[in-house]
């Protein structure tokens, strides 16, 4: 076994997997001491790099393509001091991480482990229910469906629209990129009907507009990882298996409440189109605009 302990993080090594344990210093990122311990499996690795320096080197753990759905929702997004295959060193530890880096290329190379992209997702993400609040709402996944509750910040146009709720089943893909704190970032949930003429963020009813707490918002890529684990691998959209299958077994759904009556429904929609006509009349929404975010609401009842 090969182990390495620092202040950033621990990575063990037994053989077959790799276990990673987030540090609790103060300087670990929130999102890595959320998402928590990660065991990657050999067969996920693609290469492991030591990158030695005076002060404090690195590891990084490189995974093969198409193994986590975490790197797939983020699409190599995730600040770098958020990564949770990277393992910052201390130069007098340095030894012991070429130590650990050596171990792990050594059984990929005895495994005979593979670099081309998987086939299916080798590691989890991270367990459901999941929910985060962000600066413009709160996002919730159950492993069946999306919802959204919309902040008293949102923009006037979501707000109208009331609460979002998405089945999985009608996803087509997750799109998430992070709040920088210079520029805005998003979670988007692209269905087949609205994945046209897009709105922006901030008026997106399908959308979740990043502008607040970055270190808070980068919470959101747990549901967008969630989400991505439960949706068609990406290797199936050029062929393979059929563009319905699920790598993953889906989970039952919780009970729910009852439904509201019909008249309750019938008034709830049409003071939501109320609110939206008198968003257009006043110059918030443009005709295209009010037709897309119309047709969003219409779709949710």
């Amino acid at each position: 076994m090969a182990e390495i302990i620092q202040r950033d993080g621990t990575w063990v090594f037994d053989g077959t997997t790799v276990r990673i344990t987030p540090g609790l210093h103060r300087s670990v990122p929130l999102f890595r001491q959320t998402y928590g311990e990660i065991t990657v499996p050999l067969e996920a690795v693609s290469s492991v790099v030591h990158e030695p320096d005076r002060k404090r080197g690195r590891l990084r753990l490189r995974l093969r393509e198409g193994a986590d759905p975490l790197l797939q929702a983020t699409s190599g997004r995730l600040p770098d001091a958020a990564d949770p295959y990277r393992l910052v060193v201390d130069a007098d530890r340095a030894g012991v991480a070429e130590y650990v880096a050596e171990e792990i290329r050594r059984a990929l190379l005895l495994d005979e482990i593979p670099k081309e992209p998987t086939t299916s997702y080798l590691l989890p993400g991270p367990p459901v229910p999941v929910s985060v609040r962000s600066s413009d709402g709160t996002v919730s996944f159950d492993g069946t469906r999306v919802r959204i509750d919309w902040s008293e910040t949102s923009d006037r146009v979501k707000r109208a629209t009331g609460p979002r709720i998405i089945e999985i089943g009608d996803l087509e893909r997750v799109e998430w990129l992070p709040n920088s704190g210079a520029e805005d970032g998003f979670l988007r949930f692209v269905t087949a009907e609205a994945g046209a003429g897009r709105l922006p963020p901030e008026k997106d009813p399908y959308a979740l507009d990043l502008w607040g707490s970055t270190r808070r918002d980068l919470l959101t890529a747990l549901v967008a990882t969630a989400v991505t684990a439960r949706l068609p691998h990406p290797s199936t959209r050029t062929g393979g298996e059929p563009a319905d299958a699920r790598p993953h077994r889906q989970p039952t759904a919780p009970p729910t409440p009852p439904a509201p009556s019909r008249d309750d429904h019938h008034d709830v929609l049409l003071r939501r189109l109320r609110e939206l006509g008198e968003l257009y009349r006043d110059g918030v929404l443009t005709e295209e605009e009010f037709t897309r975010v119309k047709a969003a609401v219409l779709r949710g009842f």
